[in-house]
């Protein structure tokens, strides 16, 4: 239930983007979110779950029960081009293929782990003091020196 695209022309940070949108989704979910994703590396993602759910077919799981259980997008080989500059110099431009894996699991093993509460934010509420006079407030008269 695993699948990888490799060398995918764009770079992996663009990629990434569409990966995290899908990142725990049910697999139905995250195919109606690929259809009109209006990214260029959609459609690309949305052929390599397809494959990972074919592949899935063939163990006898079917696409209702499954989730995208990980997803992650690495920096695969690049490409190193060269263009001209002003005064006669030349500069390098590296072009990042991405390399996306891509697991899914049931859905059954998802409801197992079981949801935790959301840790509640640690929120200070004390007031900050003044650091160059030394205390919170003071009055116009102490802070203008006497002539």
């Amino acid at each position: 239930m695993k699948a990888t695209l490799t060398n995918y022309h764009q770079s992996p940070r663009k990629v990434g983007l569409v990966a995290s949108l899908i990142r725990g989704k049910s697999v139905v979910a995250a195919r109606a979110a690929l259809l009109y994703l209006p990214k260029k590396s959609s459609p690309a993602i949305g052929k390599l779950l397809d494959s990972a759910i074919a592949n899935a077919n063939r163990v006898g799981a079917t696409a209702e029960d499954l989730f995208v259980k990980t997803i992650t997008v690495n920096k695969g080989a690049i490409m190193r081009r060269a263009r001209p500059f002003a005064r006669g110099r030349s500069g390098s431009i590296r072009k990042t293929m991405s390399i996306v894996f891509l697991e899914l699991g049931p859905i059954s093993a998802k409801a197992s782990k079981g949801k935790h509460a959301p840790k509640a934010a640690n929120v200070k509420t004390s007031k900050k003091s003044n650091r160059k006079t030394g205390s919170s407030k003071k009055s116009k008269k102490e802070l203008v020196p006497s002539t």
